[in-house]
């Protein structure tokens, strides 16, 4: 085990929790949302609220108070007369508590 992986598990960080968040959302709506300690994530289909919460606390250091999922099912749509079909996307809208933030156009 190299030396940065031993400080990142002690850090507790853990591999699992980078595939956890897939990438933060951001759209006029999830922006509105940071006014009330709000950051949304799209995360893999199979995560569940602890291991999403685990995650983002683990990673920025944040305490989180609530998360709300939600599946955005996917849709077929048409290019040039050709169908195809969106993947389904699952969204992670996390409340953090009072007092903390994260910025998420700087990332990891």
């Amino acid at each position: 085990m190299s030396k940065t992986a031993k400080s990142k598990k002690a850090a507790g960080v853990v591999e699992k929790h980078y595939d956890t968040l897939i990438a933060p959302v951001i759209t006029e709506k999830s922006t509105i949302a940071t006014e009330n300690n709000q950051v949304v994530f799209r995360v893999p289909l199979d995560a569940t609220k602890p291991e999403i919460a685990e995650a983002v606390e683990a990673l920025f250091k944040v305490k989180v108070k609530a998360v709300n999922t939600l599946r955005a099912k996917g849709k077929t749509k048409q290019f040039r007369g050709r169908p195809y079909a969106r993947s389904t996307v699952k969204k992670a809208i996390v409340t953090l508590e009072e007092g903390h933030s994260i910025d998420v156009t700087t990332g990891l």
